[in-house]
């Protein structure tokens, strides 16, 4: 873990993005930024903490060939929720094709666990049309593929019910789901930046625990110190919202992520890997304190 990195990170204001930064910088890499608002908050607040942030968009070719000129490494992620499941493949391909171009020693591409399991989720299979064209680019590179995040149960849609007392989601009580925190996927890319070689041309599926919503449930009403009962959400509820979601939850029930969580620990105890439990004991709760809206 000794040798230091320089290394361009795309989606670096976002949620999983941020944290890719936030371990490569905590590990002592020099980390690059392409932003498409230079000038955001966002930005400055990676500025500030000693990230070198350029202009760029990954719809635009050269700018990310310029972002990419002079660093060893890239942390490439799309965002369907954002873009749309076409426009993540087109620009996936784009900033792909920018990073040979560039002469990217190691192209760390964020995908999906499973996404290469041909599921039927739009949002899977845009990831792994990128996969694919990575693979096939010629060039040094490593798939890392999270399941579902922890950080959902205090996401925009679930946190009212949690004041409520009611953890929601699509699946039956029991039906156990695979999940990881974002710092250990931010703390994956790195170890994945620092063993290059060692890791070249692999595809990895990450998880850092896998327990039911009943579960989840449970540890919520230990640690908040109230009861937080679980709620199954009708599919029905979730599809006339999103029929990429609905085929998402009914692949959840009926096949699941499968990423081996004691060969993760094994072969990359670096990580640190967090169970729900130590992400719910660690994570700041005032949020519920806080007022819809």
């Amino acid at each position: 873990m000794s040798n230091i990195r320089s290394v361009l990170v795309t989606g670096a204001t976002g949620q999983q993005g941020g944290a890719v930064v936030r371990a490569l910088i905590a590990r002592g890499h020099r980390v690059r930024a392409i932003s498409r608002k230079p000038d955001s908050d966002g930005a400055k607040r990676l500025a500030a903490a000693g990230v070198e942030v350029v202009a760029g968009n990954l719809d635009d070719g050269v700018s990310v060939v310029k972002a990419a000129s002079g660093v060893d490494t890239m942390f490439l992620m799309g965002n369907s929720y954002e873009a749309g499941v076409e426009a993540e493949t087109r620009q996936g391909i784009l900033a792909a094709d920018a990073a040979k171009a560039a002469g990217i020693g190691h192209l760390i591409y964020s995908s999906v666990g499973d996404a290469d399991k041909k599921t039927g989720i739009p949002h899977f299979d845009s990831k792994y049309l990128v996969e694919n064209h990575v693979a096939g680019l010629g060039i040094p590179y490593t798939i890392s593929a999270p399941v579902a995040f922890m950080e959902n149960t205090v996401a925009p849609w679930a946190i009212d019910g949690l004041r409520q007392g009611v953890y929601a989601a699509a699946l039956p009580p029991a039906r156990v789901l695979q999940q990881i925190t974002i710092d250990d996927i931010g703390a994956f890319v790195a170890v994945l930046a620092a063993r290059r070689e060692q890791v070249f041309g692999k595809r990895f599926d990450i998880a850092g625990d896998e327990l039911s919503g009943e579960q989840q449930a449970k540890i919520l009403s230990e640690v908040l110190g109230r009861p937080i009962r679980y709620q199954e959400l009708p599919i029905a509820a979730i599809r006339q919202q999103s029929e990429d979601t609905a085929l998402m939850f009914e692949w959840f029930d009926r096949t699941g992520y499968d990423a081996d969580l004691s060969a993760l620990r094994r072969d990359f105890p670096e990580v640190g890997w967090h169970r729900y439990a130590d992400w719910a004991k660690g994570f700041n709760w005032s949020v519920l304190d806080k007022t819809a809206g």
